[in-house]
């Protein structure tokens, strides 16, 4: 076990970066919409679907 874990130790440690990335660009797109914001992360004013975006 101790070997599998030394071989593929790159693998795992970009496995977990990756994992920490989409994690925390989903915590901004959920505390995002709980503000009211909209998830293109602009705001609605200059928007080319303003009246179509759910919020």
């Amino acid at each position: 076990m101790f070997n599998w874990i030394c071989e593929n130790l790159s693998t795992i440690i970009v496995a977990i970066i990756l994992i920490a990335a989409v994690a925390a660009v989903i915590s901004y797109l959920v505390k995002n919409k709980r503000r009211g914001g909209c998830c293109c992360g602009s705001g609605c004013a200059h928007c080319a679907i303003q009246g179509k975006c759910r919020k």
